[in-house]
């Protein structure tokens, strides 16, 4: 594989990371406009949204590396 392959698929997986954290932002500044409404949802909107932007800071960071 080479340097070009790896690059391009670390992009890749940088874009897909951030436009799941992304996502993941949206829906919990959506959740919280529309409380008290569902407001059980809470931790688990919350627990989506930090799992996906500590996936995009490690791969950022690995990036970087």
């Amino acid at each position: 594989m080479s340097a070009d392959t790896d690059a391009d698929e670390l992009k890749l997986r940088l874009k897909k990371l951030n436009a799941r954290a992304t996502q993941a932002k949206m829906d919990l500044h959506d959740l919280s406009e529309e409380l008290p409404t569902d407001w059980e949802k809470i931790l688990s909107v919350a627990q989506r949204c930090h799992d996906a932007h500590a996936a995009l800071m490690e791969a950022r960071k690995a990036a970087a590396a």
